[in-house]
């Protein structure tokens, strides 16, 4: 994927340079401004199908989190997929979306790391977001990515956040999105092909593993242990004491060594 050092990542999007950025595979839409982009893609939900917004109004993530974005500044879109997946593994689902940001931010040299299930972490902090969502098409799902690409430190959402300028890297966002849209088909094939190979693939990406963490379990329940590995389904192992949790569900915080 190539990257622009010269023009500004927060010149305007165009509909023709996504489009030839994403290829003939996918089919985009592109909206100046948008309320949420999985909402607008669910309402058309075609296998296949990218919108693509330059500001979104109201988008939302994981675990009901609000994601919104300036004008000009972040990548956000939603795809429409459908995956031949059995049904036990369509929790590896999210799973594959992140390491498919993971595989096209490290094209252009960002070095990220990946929060169990799908955060998208640099050094300094959170570079992307993802919701994946099932529809009632059988067999489909939207997945919605967020990228902070081109803001500085007081625009940033939250202190623990950052973007790709920040880490001084440049890139178009038309062809970052056909970066992300690449990598997501090519990890959706893996997942397809063969389900343990892609989780024992996502293990080795997984910057959770190996760190001491707390988890937030529904029923608002905590605990604190160390994140040991990710199961065949896609949970989070965390020893706590002399027992093992598989955590499906919930939010992870990576704590600091002492």
């Amino acid at each position: 994927m190539p990257v622009d050092h010269h023009s500004s990542a927060r010149s305007p999007l165009d509909l023709s340079a996504l489009q030839e950025a994403a290829g003939a595979a996918w089919e985009v839409t592109f909206l100046p401004t948008a309320g949420s982009t999985n909402e607008i893609a669910a309402a058309g939900p075609r296998p296949g199908r990218v919108v693509v917004a330059d500001h979104q109004l109201s988008g939302r993530g994981r675990l009901d989190r609000s994601w919104t974005t300036l004008a000009g500044t972040s990548l956000t879109f939603s795809a429409v997929v459908e995956p031949s997946l059995e049904m036990r593994h369509w929790p590896l689902l999210p799973l594959a979306a992140g390491m498919a940001v993971v595989d096209a931010l490290s094209a252009v040299g960002a070095g990220p790391m990946l929060k169990w299930p799908n955060d998208v972490l640099l050094e300094s902090g959170k570079v992307g977001g993802i919701l994946v969502e099932r529809i009632g098409e059988p067999g489909r799902a939207i997945i919605g990515i967020g990228i902070n690409v081109d803001l500085d430190a007081t625009e940033l959402p939250v202190p623990t956040a950052t973007a790709l300028s920040l880490e001084g890297i440049r890139v178009a966002r038309s062809d970052l999105l056909g970066g992300v849209l690449a990598a997501l088909s090519a990890r959706l094939d893996d997942l397809e092909r063969d389900p343990q190979a892609f989780v024992a693939a996502y293990r080795e990406v997984c910057d959770t593993v190996g760190r001491q963490v707390e988890a937030h379990l529904p029923g608002g329940i905590r605990e604190r242990g160390e994140a040991v590995g990710v199961d065949d389904s896609g949970r989070l192992e965390i020893a706590v004491g002399d027992r093992v949790i598989a955590m499906a569900a919930g939010d992870v915080i990576h704590l600091r060594p002492v």
